[in-house]
């Protein structure tokens, strides 16, 4: 098992930092991320849950970056992720119909939860696996995502760059892939770079020019908006830089 201290990719740096910002955003705001986390009202204390939340997540992206405080830090983050984010999720798709669009919003926070379980994994040498594989079916339901809701995906994708449905279609069909490829560990570790490679590009290319553009897109109308979804865009692409990091020192044909 590779120590990620010694990573030749952005993973452990990219999800760091978007662990910080959405950890800041949250003690800014006093509040949970939006449609990202829906924490429901009922819970006790929930604005006091809010800022324990962010706290975590804000301190735990820093000690990411300290060496000595990595592995602990991961495993905090892991741990809020899974309580704060993927629970609340997976409450709202036991009391909504299954489909792509009720799954989308689990399958970000599993995926997102994976980076923090790989890192951890990394140093405790248990479930890397099983988070990959994870991250992996994630990406299916986001492929699927673009094609339930091409008309959405198309006009998210920057006026600029021609063929705009052609490309949602076709970012969808390379999210399906990619995905396979690594749940299937059929040459995972090139399925994970490209898909890190594309998540990646849509923080480029999407999430960072929204926040000068004038009028602001339909899909971030507002400041608070645009800087949740940069930051919990660039915890998928580390995410996925993290999977294909765990590969490294594996073969790329098929296997674990």
């Amino acid at each position: 098992m590779q120590d990620f201290s010694q990573t030749k990719t952005p993973g452990p740096v990219v999800f760091a930092l978007a662990m910080s910002g959405l950890g800041l955003l949250g003690l800014v705001y006093g509040d949970f991320a939006l449609q990202w986390q829906p924490v429901p009202d009922w819970l006790p204390g929930r604005h006091g849950v809010a800022y324990v939340s962010a706290a975590l997540l804000l301190l735990g992206g820093i000690g990411l970056l300290i060496k000595p405080a990595a592995g602990r830090a991961a495993l905090v983050l892991a741990l809020v992720l899974f309580s704060t984010w993927v629970l609340p999720q997976a409450l709202k798709v036991a009391t909504s119909a299954i489909g792509v669009g009720s799954l989308l919003g689990l399958c970000e926070t599993l995926a997102v939860m994976s980076g923090g379980w790989l890192l951890w994994a990394s140093i405790s040498q248990k479930g890397t696996q099983v988070a990959r594989r994870l991250f992996g079916l994630c990406c299916v339901i986001f492929g699927l995502s673009h094609f339930v809701y091409v008309d959405f995906t198309a006009a998210m994708i920057p006026h600029w760059i021609p063929w705009r449905l052609a490309f949602a279609y076709a970012t969808g069909a390379g999210h399906i892939a990619a995905g396979l490829g690594i749940a299937l560990a059929v040459r995972p570790r090139l399925a994970a770079t490209l898909e890190a490679l594309m998540m990646s590009s849509f923080v480029i290319l999407l999430h960072i020019p929204s926040l000068w553009a004038d009028p602001p897109p339909d899909w971030a109308p507002t400041v608070r908006i645009q800087l949740t979804a940069l930051f919990w865009a660039s915890a998928l692409a580390g995410s996925a830089w993290l999977a294909a990091e765990s590969l490294r020192s594996k073969s790329p044909g098929p296997g674990p």
